[in-house]
């Protein structure tokens, strides 16, 4: 069983609006299915949570509901469920897999094993586990199962900070060392940090979450010297202090700020911070410049069920405000967390699935028109996930492109694909040339080539059966390695081939340096001409395509094609290689060798 620890949160009084369930309603629970008397309040503002089963002390057994502000206008709340007001509580929270079964002393047990080697300590509070607790909360939503396990305040620092009773931890000035910023002598990020653990304390009920940073902020400290750039940080101090809607805020770290706002609806918290924003754009050494802010959103429900990582949910957003210029706002999402937490997932998980055998390689076929002939055939991935879900390859390749993990993938397609070709050669059957994917978070691996090539030479494989295929947008993070690259693999008689042509920013002069043997033309150029409607544009777009990769000595494939009629215009275009579910889909190994290798 695997379980993700999450994090220590807090939620404040509330009301839960509950109902009564039975063995089916609880086993449907656990397979997603919410009763719709408690569904229908999920996506409420006013919510702390979705909707969750519910252990409670003193209930003979366990409710379906959902949690309320206590503060909630009564005419909003849930009419047709039972009500029970909760107590501010804190919790530990950990995420398991949905097909993980429960029952409550498995859950007592989870979090006993915990409280064993984890005694929540954070900055300024100890949490430790309640013996007896008042409530449980599980909640289920996208194949994952989070608990939210009662535990306690056992020790509270955090209280003498909020108070600003700092000569009571030590002196004064050491104090304010550690608790304010030596340049605006503004409160630090350790300031903050009590609040967002123990918000109660300060008279919080809730908040949102803001974290931003100035953009191009070196650039006015090396430009107009890091007084003018001192003076922008107390402005933005002097506006967190002045502004009405903050509760707390700091200046993190350089040029990094964080905030602790009222609970506002998002479009109201977006018009707020943009006029924020706007006033602090004015830059007094240079009225022409235009100071702009990247910031980052934690909205009031999210900001409380991250707790005490609340600021990485804040950072995930900021880091997407990527327009050059202009100030950008971006909302935390629970798809961000999703895709953060499933890609740490998968690759906690990835040498599992390669031991199970969970990857699978297709094959989709080539076709020369000309000769109406198979003329080679791609290699694709497939992930038959714990032998229950196929995923396709944009569910778990983009996350394993950001680090080394893809290798791993490639490797299990190219020993495949080399042992299929060494197995036709045996058997004396027809052997064509296959493609595969060659990802550019390997081109930096120093051990690349030869491992490429003693993974080919280990069946005595003819180098030139092997295609390595490169997507366009791989070619612009490195020029000059990447042909080196290429061009170590050319001399080793591999072919090359440039994949998605069309949907980069190729240079043409990058073109006549790179020794490709194929330029494959985008699906999407394919897709438009055919069918009704005008295609004069894009099927001149392709003529030229096809009469570049000859005139630069390149073979030329389109992907994608899906009938016969797109398949006539590419011949007379003079595009005789042709991929694409017109001749067939990706598919399994053994399915090919039969359609079109026995034959």
């Amino acid at each position: 069983m695997f379980i993700n620890r999450l994090n220590q949160l807090y939620k404040p009084d509330r009301i839960l609006f509950y109902t009564e369930v039975d063995e089916k309603s609880l086993a449907d629970f656990y397979k997603g299915k919410i009763p719709e008397c408690v569904n229908l309040y999920a996506d409420d503002f006013s919510t702390y949570d979705y909707p969750g089963l519910f252990y409670l002390k003193g209930f003979a057994k366990p409710v379906i509901g959902i949690e309320f502000r206590s503060e909630t206008d009564k005419s909003d709340c849930p009419k047709n469920l039972k009500s029970l007001s909760l107590k501010g509580t804190f919790f530990y929270s950990v995420e398991i897999d949905e097909d993980t079964e429960l029952n409550l002393e498995k859950i007592q047990n989870i979090f006993k094993k915990i409280s064993e080697d984890d005694d929540a300590h954070r900055t300024y509070t100890n949490l430790s586990i309640s013996e007896n607790p008042s409530i449980i909360g599980i909640f289920v939503r996208d194949k994952k199962i989070r608990i939210l396990y009662e535990w306690q305040l056992k020790e509270n620092r955090a209280k003498t900070i909020i108070e600003n009773k700092l000569n009571q931890i030590d002196t004064s000035t050491l104090c304010k060392m550690a608790f304010q910023d030596s340049v605006t002598n503004h409160f630090n990020w350790n300031h903050i940090q009590a609040f967002l653990e123990v918000p109660s304390d300060a008279g919080i009920k809730d908040f949102t979450f803001v974290h931003f940073d100035i953009k191009e902020f070196k650039v006015i400290n090396e430009v107009y010297g890091h007084k003018a750039a001192n003076k922008v940080l107390l402005n933005i101090v002097k506006a967190m202090d002045d502004a009405d809607f903050v509760y707390t805020s700091a200046r993190c770290h350089n040029d990094n700020f964080a905030m602790m706002i009222k609970y506002m609806p998002l479009e109201e918290t977006r018009r707020t911070l943009e006029e924020f924003y706007r006033k602090l754009s004015f830059f007094e050494e240079d009225p022409n410049y235009r100071i702009s802010f990247r910031c980052g959103v934690v909205p009031m429900r999210q900001a409380m069920l991250n707790g005490n990582r609340v600021a990485d949910a804040a950072k995930m957003a900021q880091a997407m405000g990527n327009h050059p210029g202009q100030t950008d706002i971006i909302f935390f999402t629970d798809k961000m967390h999703d895709d953060v937490s499933w890609a740490n997932f998968i690759k906690a998980y990835l040498d599992t699935a390669i031991q199970n055998n969970e990857f699978l390689v297709y094959l989709q076929p080539k076709f020369d028109v000309s000769k109406n002939d198979l003329c080679g055939a791609e290699a694709l991935i497939r992930w038959n996930y714990k032998g229950r879900d196929f995923l396709p390859p944009d569910r778990f390749v983009p996350f394993f492109e950001k680090d080394a993990s893809i290798g791993k993938i490639d490797d299990i397609v190219l020993d495949c694909v080399v042992q299929t070709l060494a197995r036709w050669k045996t058997q004396g059957k027809k052997i064509v040339p296959v493609s595969v994917n060659l990802s550019r978070s390997r081109l930096n691996d120093s051990s690349l080539i030869d491992n490429l090539t003693s993974r080919v030479d280990k069946y005595n494989l003819p180098h030139e059966l092997i295609d390595f295929e490169l997507t366009e947008s791989a070619a612009y993070d490195n020029t000059l390695h990447l042909i080196k690259i290429l061009d170590a693999l050319k001399r080793r008689g591999f072919k090359i081939s440039m994949d998605d042509f069309g949907t980069g920013y190729s240079s043409l002069s990058l073109l006549t340096q790179m020794p490709l043997d194929t330029l494959k033309i985008d699906k999407s150029f394919v897709d438009k001409i055919a069918g009704g409607g005008d295609h004069k544009k894009d099927i001149s777009v392709i003529k030229h395509i096809v009469s570049l990769a000859e005139e630069l000595g390149f073979e030329c494939l389109a992907e994608g094609a899906e009938d016969e009629e797109q398949v006539q215009i590419l011949h007379k275009l003079g595009c005789n290689k042709i991929q694409g579910y017109y001749y067939g889909k990706p598919m399994p190994v053994s399915e090919f060798e039969k359609k079109f290798i026995n034959d």
